[in-house]
């Protein structure tokens, strides 16, 4: 039996993520099954392809070699299925789009974006989303298993078909409830963050290393509300966006914390394909996030979704 795009496809998640953990969930399946996958590549290819170092993997010569091979096979099977599919149809059909968005864009964002989005191209794209880390998102929009991604800038000379469009700025600002008192340095202070701050590539992750915080000041939370309710009742500081936080501020259940050298204002980005090799649905997605009607609701507090739809399922062409 020869290679096949789901060994190809397991190959590449493992080696752009470090692990098989990392890649089992990103895929939705058993580490067992990627585990399988990637042994029978190497039986087959007679080449170890990754090996364990320190937390991480490493390519050998021959996993280096493949890797670029690859992706552009799991990413041109993508586009083959999608081909096949409108032709089987007969013509026009309902087109997929398939967002990865980080956590807190999830809670507030995701939901009423989409909606506004599917409304307006009247049925004729399903949209959906899964939430990720920043490595998994850029990993995921290589490799054609999502059409955008919704968060930091992932874009990089390394991978030149991708292009990160900036979308909107936003104000950080750290928060703490009436009367909090705040001793030493920020990296002494008790921190209390929603799953996006525990992403190390996200602003609120680079913020916590730019002061220095320590893991053991640091409390993780289901999700940002959580990390905001805990903050109002005295536990800490909690950093947030401030169109977010709004209401609780307004209400004096929450107060700005000033910074020395407080946070620059960070931007929301829409990474993708370049124009030549993103499908026509994905293009018509990027330019209604530039629109005012999409900039409004990016910009509001939203309703968010409850917590267990905080990881919907990412839909993965190459398991199927």
């Amino acid at each position: 039996m020869g290679v096949t795009l789901t060994q190809l496809g397991a190959f590449v998640l493992v080696a752009r993520l470090g692990s098989v953990r990392a890649a089992a969930d990103t895929l939705g399946v058993s580490e067992p099954a990627v585990s399988k996958a990637i042994a029978s590549l190497r039986h087959h290819l007679g080449d170890p392809l990754l090996v364990r170092e320190g937390n991480g993997m490493r390519l050998t010569e021959g996993g280096t070699r493949l890797i670029a091979i690859a992706s552009q096979m799991v990413s041109l099977a993508a586009d083959a299925e999608a081909a096949v599919a409108a032709v089987r149809t007969g013509g026009p059909t309902t087109a997929n789009l398939h967002l990865v968005v980080d956590s807190m864009i999830a809670e507030f964002i995701a939901a009423p974006l989409t909606e506004a989005f599917t409304k307006r191209r009247a049925g004729s794209v399903q949209t959906t989303f899964g939430v990720a880390t920043s490595r998994e998102m850029r990993a995921l929009v290589s490799d054609r298993l999502a059409d955008i991604a919704l968060g930091p800038m992932l874009a990089s000379e390394q991978d030149d078909r991708l292009i990160s469009v900036p979308l909107t700025r936003y104000t950080l600002v750290i928060a703490a409830a009436p009367g909090t008192r705040l001793a030493g340095p920020p990296s002494r202070w008790p921190w209390l963050i929603g799953p996006s701050g525990a992403d190390p590539g996200s602003d609120v992750g680079r913020l916590l290393r730019r002061l220095r915080v320590p893991d053991r000041r640091i409390s993780v939370f289901g999700h940002e509300t959580a990390a905001w309710a805990a903050a109002a009742d005295g536990a800490g500081v909690v950093p947030a966006v401030a169109g977010l936080i709004a209401g609780h501020l307004r209400r004096g259940e929450l107060f700005t914390v000033a910074l020395e050298d407080p946070p620059s204002r960070p931007c929301w980005y829409a990474t993708t394909f370049k124009p030549e090799h993103r499908t026509t649905a994905t293009t018509q997605l990027l330019n209604f996030l530039t629109t005012p009607d999409a900039m409004q609701i990016m910009c509001s507090t939203g309703t968010g979704v409850p917590p267990s739809r905080l990881r919907p399922p990412v839909y993965v062409t190459i398991w199927s």
